[in-house]
């Protein structure tokens, strides 16, 4: 979960700035956590206490009220009876890593992942995305290869991974759906060495970045062990205390 967060803030300033390049400085004075960090803490919240997913993303979302959401979003978390927007956006898979580190069978994990989604990402396309990114990390988890990771996504999914991250580099242009940013996001942990391999590879494609790295990172923790700590430190430094305890308590029951 923190390499999902971390992912948020590396590439939070390349979002509207993209570059296709991996050689960037991992942190600048400007990197922020973005929706992306709050809803995954929601969606972790929500696993910890067993509140619906729902009230918990209302909840933390309310609380964190600048923190970049899309349009479609904001007004759903203000919306007295809020109802899904048959959204096919990435949002859905950003938010839900802590699926694939809390539950402990395939059928759970894309059961979670759903239930995660249809709350706003009710359209196939949002629901396959979250699905998707969330079992990758199970995988992953359970000591999966990375070839198994690419066989099952591909079978379940009928994602593109048989491509490396130099092969979508040069055409690649930012683009907020789950069909356009999970496979991608996939293909950079998959063409990876280490976690921060798979982050640089996630900001240097010239997409959406923080999300790009949110989704990729996840998977890359999940698979590579704990995040490195000079990256973990300064995830805890920017987060603000009541997310970061969230995230503690989450990362002290499932992730270690």
């Amino acid at each position: 979960m923190i390499g999902a967060i971390g992912g948020d803030i590396i590439g939070s300033i390349y979002e509207r700035q993209q570059i296709k390049t991996k050689e960037f400085p991992l942190f600048s004075p400007y990197c922020r956590f973005t929706d992306d960090t709050v809803l995954t803490v929601a969606v972790a919240h929500a696993i910890l206490t067993g509140t619906p997913y729902v009230d918990s993303l209302r909840l933390l979302g309310q609380q964190y009220p600048r923190a970049g959401y899309g349009s479609s979003f904001f007004d759903w978390l203000h919306d007295p009876k809020p109802v899904p927007y048959n959204s096919w956006g990435n949002g859905s898979a950003m938010r839900v890593s802590p699926v694939g580190f809390a539950f402990d069978t395939e059928e759970a994990v894309l059961h979670h992942a759903e239930q995660t989604a249809l709350g706003t990402h009710n359209h196939p396309e949002g629901v396959k995305g979250a699905q998707a990114a969330a079992l990758a990390v199970f995988l992953a988890r359970t000591g999966a290869a990375k070839e198994v990771i690419r066989a099952e996504i591909t079978k379940k999914f009928e994602y593109r991974l048989d491509r490396s991250v130099d092969d979508i580099r040069p055409q690649y242009a930012f683009d907020i759906s789950c069909q356009g940013t999970v496979p991608e996001a996939i293909v950079c942990f998959l063409d990876s060495h280490s976690y921060e391999d798979t982050v640089r590879n996630a900001v240097s494609l010239g997409g959406d970045s923080d999300t790009l790295a949110c989704i990729a990172g996840g998977i890359a923790e999940a698979f590579y062990g704990r995040v490195p700590q000079h990256i973990s430190q300064k995830v805890a430094e920017l987060m603000p205390s009541d997310l970061w305890k969230i995230t503690e308590d989450f990362c002290d029951r499932y992730c270690r």
